[in-house]
């Protein structure tokens, strides 16, 4: 894995460190935003089946005039397609409605006992072979489903993707995810808001003369292996976003960041999806 760079590999993959995240987001408005944090310099965008905004996603990756071989996207299969009768089509919408004929990076979205996970990783794998799908990957996976998934897999896992900010303490699940040469995708960076009115977060930008969000973008991509996912509803902070890599945190900096770890900060945690937690 690759530190201090806007690139991480893993098993194979190159992921961009900084991605779009869109969930809850739809329509034209999102469409724009796609396609503005495309101009802005982001080349990864991240979606889902059960966002229901893959086509809007679509439309702004075409709107951008960046080059789709230029642009890493990644979706996720939701767990009601995960039926061997219904995965792979439901992929194929996911290809229409991306207006691609590949998708970069393809996860599970959430553990699911309803179908073996034999089954759902060889569904993934023969995606693979198809040529439909470039990299394959977990989310939301505790570390025992997660090393379950990488024994069952014919192809690397390049990724789990989960919360990770600040607040919550997720050193054991990331460590095993980096042990095991996946990236970390965090999501949930800005743990809805609550990063802004930090006293800390607040003097460290100040420092840096950068906004908070991106002091917490910037320790997330520094920590080896970790690819962050920004979401923004606002066009103009798309560039200040982006705008990570041209400086760093101090070694005290980024452990007074992991200071503000505090007990019961988990943010997504659905009933009946979740697995228990590490």
């Amino acid at each position: 894995m690759e530190m201090m760079t806007n690139t991480v590999s893993a098993n194979g993959a190159r992921i961009p460190s900084l991605g779009l995240g869109t969930y809850g987001m739809r329509g034209a408005s999102l469409s724009g935003i796609v396609a503005g944090a495309l101009r802005a310099g982001f080349r990864h965008i991240d979606t889902a089946q059960s966002y229901a905004n893959e086509a809007d996603v679509g439309v702004g990756v075409s709107e951008s005039g960046v080059p789709r071989s230029n642009i890493f996207i990644t979706t996720k299969v939701w767990v009601s397609n995960y039926a061997p009768e219904q995965f792979a089509t439901s992929v194929d919408e996911s290809l229409r409605k991306l207006r691609t004929d590949y998708i970069d990076l393809l996860l599970l979205h959430w553990p699911s006992s309803a179908v073996p996970l034999a089954d759902q990783i060889g569904a993934l794998n023969a995606l693979v072979r198809a040529g439909k799908v470039r990299h394959i990957g977990v989310s939301n996976f505790n570390r025992a489903l997660m090393a379950q998934a990488i024994a069952l897999s014919e192809h690397r896992l390049v990724t789990n993707q989960f919360e990770y900010h600040p607040y919550l303490d997720q050193r054991r699940l990331v460590s095993a995810t980096r042990d095991a040469g996946l990236a970390i995708t965090a999501y949930c960076g800005m743990a809805v808001g609550r990063v802004f009115s930090s006293p800390l977060l607040q003097a460290i930008a100040s420092r840096h003369q950068r906004g908070v969000a991106q002091i917490v973008l910037r320790w997330l991509v520094q920590q080896d292996g970790v690819v962050a996912l920004s979401r923004t509803t606002n066009p103009e902070r798309l560039r200040e976003n982006a705008a990570i890599f041209d400086f760093e945190l101090s070694y005290d900096e980024m452990h007074a960041i992991f200071a503000l770890e505090l007990p019961g900060s988990r943010i997504v945690d659905p009933p009946g999806l979740a697995p228990v937690w590490d």
